[in-house]
């Protein structure tokens, strides 16, 4: 498990969600959950899979700024996930990301 801190207003513009404070439910909740795929593909497969469940594409998947490839969705209580891969977090057999130095 990994916790990353990032400001609100920032991630709210990566995610391409509206930044107003949640009102009776409503708005960017100021937080993300992420799903860490193994590749690029995996990232374009979940998100399909999310919206053949339901959720709502918020960001189809692309290019990230930090290097990697990422989109975003959100499920049937509203809430953002994004969905990364991350080529310089590789995911080991056993599911652990080693951070690099």
């Amino acid at each position: 498990m990994i916790l990353a801190l990032y400001p609100r207003a920032e991630l709210a513009k990566d995610a391409e969600v509206n930044d107003t404070k949640p009102a009776a439910g409503q708005g960017f909740s100021g937080f993300t959950l992420s799903f860490n795929a193994r590749t690029r593909q995996e990232v374009d497969q979940v998100l399909a899979e999310a919206k053949t469940a339901g959720a709502k594409i918020l960001k189809p998947a692309q290019e990230a700024f930090w290097g990697g490839y990422s989109g975003y969705f959100a499920d049937p209580d509203n809430f953002a996930w994004e969905v990364a891969w991350n080529p310089t977090f590789p995911i080991a057999d056993d599911g652990a990301i080693h951070l690099p130095d």
